[in-house]
């Protein structure tokens, strides 16, 4: 339909952030937009494959899913930050779900912020001296769980007596 217009290779600095300032101002699909701008002239970017995949998970419940943000996960070399970025796309995509509120979704909800957990985990055994951010996101979706009652593990449901006359 259009052939869209290659940027040369000495703008990828400010357009990489251009496209930070874009996810601070909650306009991720611009971000989006120039990170695979960025990708067009150089595919292994390490940090617009970062910004990209983030500014995936910023659009999720409005039309991105899980599955799209994991192939751009594929592409992200180095054992810590693919177990890192796997937490955070599992930790922001049980926010989404927890955000769209269907029933049911405390236990899915549940099983995701666990996964994330999980992947935090081998993160922190990875992570380098001094890089405690695998730690704090384990801790936020730990605090998540705790304070709310509605996500549990399945087999956990709530059971209320019906009422008699």
């Amino acid at each position: 339909m259009f052939d869209l217009k290659p940027i040369s290779p000495e703008a990828v600095p400010v357009a990489l952030a251009k496209a930070e300032r874009y996810r601070l101002l909650n306009e991720p699909w611009q971000a989006e937009s120039i990170c695979r701008d960025i990708l067009r002239i150089e595919p292994e970017h390490s940090q617009a494959l970062v910004m990209l995949l983030l500014s995936l998970t910023d659009q999720f419940g409005k039309g991105v899913t899980a599955p799209q943000t994991r192939e751009v996960l594929a592409r992200i070399k180095g054992g810590y930050e693919h177990a890192y970025y796997a937490g955070i796309i599992s930790e922001r995509w049980a926010e989404a779900l927890i955000r769209k509120g269907s029933p049911g979704v405390g236990f899915i909800a549940y099983e995701t912020l666990r996964e994330a957990m999980t992947h935090y985990e081998h993160a922190e055994a990875l992570r380098p001296e001094g890089n405690d951010d695998a730690l704090l996101r384990w801790n936020t979706c730990a605090r998540i769980l705790m304070r709310n009652n509605d996500l549990r593990p399945r087999g956990e449901e709530a059971f209320e007596p019906a009422l008699e006359d």
